[in-house]
């Protein structure tokens, strides 16, 4: 940037005097940069001389650019210019007068050619990178000097301390490791100034694209019937990754189709299917000018619907055991793509019927998940509780015969005690059993001693008795041994 300051060297050059006289020590002033074809001065003056005086401009110690004759001493010579592409240079006066001659300091002047046809260029081209390359934006101009730049992402300007970052230098800017961040519209302004005065150029936004790299790709298919004959629709797809992709399937090693996906990831291929038909191998590829992944094989195969259809039940229960819902799963035993229907005491379930909530004023409280195959029946009041039948049929085959379940009944939370509850009653009462007879028991067992104390206590206060000696002889001892037995009785 140009100082709006004039800084000008003076380089006194003291010449030989003429004529005895003092030399002359002019003194040039003006710009030291300008814009093309834009206008300048430059004033030259010697100072304190009383005899008129001419001055000459030179531009490179040689070249006389203009020259102003007998001016008064006092007096400004101008050099008024129109700046060109050789206008740049070192430029002085020559004073000259009867006397002598003096040349002046030195100005370098700058010629500044504004920037136009701004315009973003990129390596690689077109803009555009895989997540993790570089990436590399030129600000170019057809003509321009002394130049600065500015650039925008999504018309922000772009500095050293913004997200996602970059580094900046000269007219460049640059990704090391290109991040879907990136990713945006670009645009720059080429800019000069002299003197404050900005001129600009900016250039068209430019789209730069972060590309992903594919996920590896996945292979499904399902069957479908057309008049007579079944076709197995192969779906190919990755779920990550950038178009434009080349998707092909195979089957037993042979491409069989291939189709490149301008704008999407996935592809769908028919195949010819029939039942017990000889293994087949299928797999899919998808590719790019980078990358090549193929999927992991799978099995065409069409086994009708057939064996045994079975429901099975599963209660669920909250963190304080109350039973909140109940699953219940289809079990066919043979079938590659069984269609699953249920009912509901010999009616199809309301989430089946895809009829109008307003001819339901009962809520259903039903979720059908893995393609039918899993009920959730997520509150068992009375209108989800009864007997649940499932059937199958092949899902390619409209007009095939179903297969039933036997039903299976679904109890009302309010009419059957859960499981838990009815544990946890029983072992109450069995608990409350084992204390009464252990309370039994510890009462028997004390109440038993208690006795045999008393017993012997009693034998001890009879037997010195029945061992005194009477006058009266034997009557005595009898009647002592009466009142003992009286007594052993009572206590016991």
């Amino acid at each position: 940037m140009w100082s709006s300051v004039m800084k000008n060297q003076q380089t006194l050059n003291l010449l030989p005097v003429l004529g005895g006289s003092m030399s002359l020590q002019p003194v040039l002033s003006g710009p030291d940069a300008a814009f093309l074809s834009s206008r300048v001065t430059f004033r030259c003056i010697r100072p304190d001389s009383s005899l008129p005086v001419t001055y000459e401009l030179i531009r490179d110690g040689s070249a006389l650019i203009a020259v102003v004759a007998d001016l008064p001493g006092d007096q400004k010579a101008l050099f008024h210019l129109k700046v060109t592409a050789t206008s740049e240079g070192s430029y002085h006066c020559k004073a000259t007068t009867p006397e002598s001659t003096g040349v002046s300091n030195s100005i370098r002047l700058s010629v500044v050619t504004p920037a136009s046809n701004t315009r973003v260029t990129s390596d690689p081209f077109p803009p555009a990178a895989y997540e993790g390359s570089r990436m590399a934006l030129s600000c170019s101009v057809a003509k321009g000097s002394h130049l600065f730049y500015t650039w925008l992402f999504n018309r922000k300007e772009v500095t050293s301390l913004t997200s996602p970052p970059v580094l900046l230098t000269g007219n460049e800017l640059v990704m090391g490791k290109v991040a879907p961040e990136h990713a945006g519209y670009y645009s720059c302004m080429a800019w000069s100034e002299v003197q404050g005065d900005r001129r600009f150029s900016s250039s068209q936004e430019v789209q730069m694209t972060v590309k992903a790299y594919l996920s590896k790709p996945r292979i499904s298919y399902s069957i479908f019937k057309q008049g007579a004959s079944r076709y197995g629709n192969v779906t190919c797809w990755s779920t990550r990754g950038s178009p434009p992709v080349n998707i092909s399937l195979s089957v037993n090693d042979k491409e069989v189709g291939s189709v490149t996906g301008a704008q999407s990831l996935v592809a769908w291929f028919l195949v010819a299917m029939a039942p017990r038909q000889d293994t087949a191998v299928a797999r899919c590829r998808v590719k790019t000018e980078v990358q090549e992944l193929t999927s992991e094989p799978v099995t065409l195969e069409m086994v009708p619907v057939g064996g045994h259809v079975k429901v099975e039940v599963e209660y669920l229960y909250s963190a304080d055991s109350k039973l909140v819902a109940a699953k219940l799963t289809c079990q066919v035993s043979r079938g590659t793509f069984p269609h699953i229907s249920w009912l509901l005491n010999n009616s199809s379930l309301p989430s089946e019927t895809h009829e109008d909530s307003l001819t339901h004023p009962v809520p259903y409280h039903g979720a059908l998940a893995d393609r039918r195959r899993t009920l959730f029946l997520a509150k068992l009041g009375p209108e989800e509780s009864g007997y649940y039948v499932c059937r199958a049929r092949d899902s390619y085959n409209d007009s095939g015969a179903w297969l039933e379940s036997a039903a299976v009944l679904v109890g009302v939370t309010e009419v059957f005690l859960n499981t838990i509850e009815v544990l946890t009653i029983v072992f109450c009462c069995f608990l409350f059993l084992m204390l009464a007879v252990g309370a039994g028991c510890v009462y028997k067992m004390f109440d038993h001693k208690h006795a045999q104390a008393q017993v012997a206590t009693t034998d001890s206060d009879a037997f010195p008795l029945s061992a005194h000696t009477s006058p009266s002889g034997g009557r005595q001892d009898d009647t002592l041994s009466k009142d003992f037995d009286f007594e052993s009785e009572i206590t016991v």
